[in-house]
């Protein structure tokens, strides 16, 4: 598989990453197992976990995997906190403490001694940005974290934390639903991270699995849209104006000889400042028809095509003053 850096760093990581949100739920260890399995065997490094997932039994059950099953050196590991708020002492959310705390739990879940990437899950405007990325800075300093990123903020919060990071501890990514039904992040916040050295990582690249077409006819009775924990976050893409895209999607794939998953994976993973889409999987065989997409990159009339049908309204002050 092909790497990019990540950012403005010396961190080279595969194109794909894989993603771990079902694993301790939908996911069980052995099918995460033969998932990490292959993904590492078609070259893949960056795997992507957060705290939250399962409760943090994704980041155990991955830990679990690395050692015995594929070298810890073998991989890019990436992990995020989220900044939930509690009642304890230190406030929970984005604090020092909170942080810091976290970040040790997550070391003990994945049985390790550092993170190679330690990402921020969401802005928390209940403590200062400086508190914040001073704990970031200070767990780089430590050694615990190699690098740092954020996830799900806004143009505006990325270019403040980008800013204010220190020296020791740059923002290099940023990790933002991206795909051919979801583009909000061109406005603004794709050109605060290219304008700040931070890495795009795409999560959902296939739209909630909308893009993969399997919804077009009703819903599959195995699918997420079937579930009860995840049916209201397939249904957000279920939309007139994502149908018109996915018969693109299909159109193109049928043209190509592929499936409209890869067609859509290859779209968002070649646009301007991404770096590897966040992809997850229920089982090894999804995993496997998404890693097909780096055998193809789209010909340029039809990504033109793509980039038409699913085109997002740009103004002021995006587009500048007339």
């Amino acid at each position: 598989m092909e790497k990019r850096q990540l950012g403005r760093s010396g961190l080279r990581v595969s194109r794909m990453a894989l993603g771990t949100m079902t694993w301790g739920g939908d996911t069980d260890p052995d099918e995460a197992a033969s998932q990490l399995v292959a993904f590492v065997d078609a070259g893949g490094t960056l795997v992507d976990t957060a705290d939250i997932y399962a409760e943090g039994e994704s980041e155990r059950m991955l830990g679990g995997l690395l050692g015995d099953l594929v070298p810890r050196d073998d991989v890019v590991l990436a992990t995020k906190t989220v900044a939930r708020r509690t009642e304890g002492p230190f406030g929970g959310g984005a604090s020092r403490g909170a942080l810091l705390s976290a970040l040790e739990g997550s070391l003990r879940r994945l049985g390790t001694d550092h993170l190679d990437l330690w990402q921020l899950h969401a802005w928390d405007a209940g403590v200062p940005i400086e508190e914040t990325l001073s704990a970031l800075g200070h767990a780089v300093s430590s050694g615990k974290v190699r690098y740092v990123g954020v996830s799900n903020y806004s143009g505006w919060q990325l270019a403040t934390a980008a800013a204010l990071a220190a020296p020791e501890a740059p923002v290099i990514s940023g990790q933002f639903e991206y795909s051919l039904l979801e583009r909000g992040i061109e406005r603004e916040v794709v050109p605060a991270a290219t304008h700040h050295g931070a890495g795009v990582l795409p999560w959902a690249p296939l739209g909630r699995g909308v893009l993969t077409g399997k919804y077009r006819t009703g819903t599959p009775a195995d699918s997420r849209g079937a579930s009860a924990d995840y049916a209201g976050y397939v249904e957000y893409h279920r939309t007139e104006r994502a149908a018109r895209i996915v018969q693109a999607v299909v159109t193109a794939a049928e043209g190509l000889g592929t499936s409209p998953l890869v067609v859509a994976l290859a779209w968002v993973r070649d646009r301007p400042g991404v770096v590897a889409p966040v992809v997850g999987a229920r089982d090894t065989g999804q995993l496997t028809g998404s890693l097909a997409a780096e055998e193809l990159t789209l010909p340029p009339a039809i990504r033109s095509a793509l980039d038409d049908v699913s085109g997002i309204e740009f103004g002021y002050p995006e587009r500048g003053t007339r």
